[in-house]
């Protein structure tokens, strides 16, 4: 009987002790699955079939950058309207806003009865001149003979000289509108006159379509000088001091956020507008054919430079609105794998440069300048880690 009793007693004693053990280990399980959420584990093969790299933050010498909007302009100068005096009506032309010119060429036709009557006037001038210069001439050695009186010669040479101020003031008008005097002395008179582009550049706008009348004092065209674009940004009060002739700027297009270009300050504004802000003008460092007036441009200008531990910006990675970067561990071995484990880490981000980006690491009990890093393609450990967690592995096995 003593003997069942002390059977059932050390029976009861083992459940209780394999219950503990299980109870332990689930605990040890879930703290583990709970602690690695920002860990995953490579095995060797899994690394070569990647482009990852481990190294460490370099201490560069990165600019201090001020970041500000604006946009591509052009100096007044270089902007052009294209008008043709008397006016006239349409009757071609085959440009179209963000064509892009030549100087000399081709950009309308337009035609105006009026400008027949000053070929005429001037046809008319010019056939008098020979007779009225004869005749001053003459009466010249006539008076000088004392055959004439001076009244007489002085008449001749009053009529000679108005009328070839009168050509020279017709020929003039016959060039403002866009017709050769050459050209009409040999005949060729036409009411249709060509209009051509001043300048190499692009055309803005267009105002007025074929076969419309319009008068002298409107445009036909706006035509900008392309060669001399130049970036105009806005810096506000409190950052004016910080700007000098000379800064390097890195700007962007919306719609092509990788692509920087960069241009360099020549010019900074004096007067502070109504919202506490100056312009500044960029000369672009390279000419782009993609560049437009009026396009805004997000930038960055150089006022200093410090130095700072930087990243490659392919060791950044953003996940839920923040960024991290991955600290790679010591290889270790898992039965007959070798692994290595990956922590990901939050981080603040500072100035980007060269395709360096400066940071910070949010935990300060860790030393950046010997912390073992993943410097390239650490989107594919992100990838992996968080495509573990979906799959109930916590830490990427």
């Amino acid at each position: 009987m003593k003997t069942n009793i002390y059977k059932l007693i050390a029976i009861f004693v083992l459940l209780l002790i394999l219950g503990c053990n299980n109870k332990a280990a689930t605990t040890s399980e879930e703290k583990h699955e709970e602690g690695n959420e920002n860990f995953v584990e490579l095995t060797d093969e899994q690394m070569k079939q990647t482009q990852i790299e481990i190294g460490k933050a370099q201490k560069r010498k990165i600019g201090n950058e001020l970041s500000v909007n604006g946009m591509i302009d052009v100096p007044p100068q270089s902007n052009l309207s294209i008008t043709v005096p008397y006016g006239g009506f349409l009757k071609f032309t085959d440009m179209l806003p963000g064509t892009r010119l030549r100087k000399g060429q081709l950009v309308a036709r337009v035609e105006n009865p009026d400008f027949i009557e000053f070929q005429r006037d001037y046809l008319e001038a010019v056939a008098k001149n020979e007779y009225l210069k004869a005749d001053y001439e003459r009466q010249e050695t006539l008076n000088k003979e004392s055959v004439s009186s001076t009244k007489v010669f002085q008449k001749a040479k009053s009529d000679y000289l108005i009328n070839k101020a009168n050509i020279q003031a017709l020929e003039s008008k016959l060039k403002m509108v866009g017709i050769n005097p050459s050209n009409v002395n040999n005949g060729r008179v036409s009411s249709i006159v060509n209009v051509y582009s001043p300048i190499n550049g692009v055309v803005r706008e267009v105002y007025v379509n074929t076969g419309k009348y319009f008068g002298s004092e409107d445009v036909l065209m706006d035509i900008t000088n392309a060669e001399d674009l130049h970036v105009e940004l806005k810096v506000y009060e409190d950052d004016i001091p910080l700007i000098k002739n000379e800064q390097r700027i890195r700007f962007r297009l919306a719609n092509e956020p990788d692509k920087w270009m960069e241009a360099e300050i020549f010019l900074i504004g004096n007067n502070v507008s109504d919202d506490r802000s100056i312009t500044i003008h960029g000369h672009l460092k390279e000419k782009n054919q993609e560049l437009l007036p009026g396009m805004f441009v997000n930038a960055k200008i150089e006022v200093g430079a410090r130095e700072a531990y930087a990243v490659p910006e392919e060791a950044i990675v953003r996940f839920d609105g923040n960024h991290y970067v991955f600290v790679a561990g010591e290889k270790r071995r898992e039965g007959e794998t070798i692994v290595t484990d990956f922590e990901m880490i939050p981080i603040t981000k500072g100035t980007e440069e060269e395709g360096f980006v400066a940071i910070t690491l949010e935990d300060k009990n860790k030393d950046i300048s010997t912390t073992r890093l993943v410097i390239k393609d650490a989107f594919t450990i992100l990838a992996k880690a968080k495509n573990s967690e979906e799959g109930g592995h916590g830490h990427g096995h």
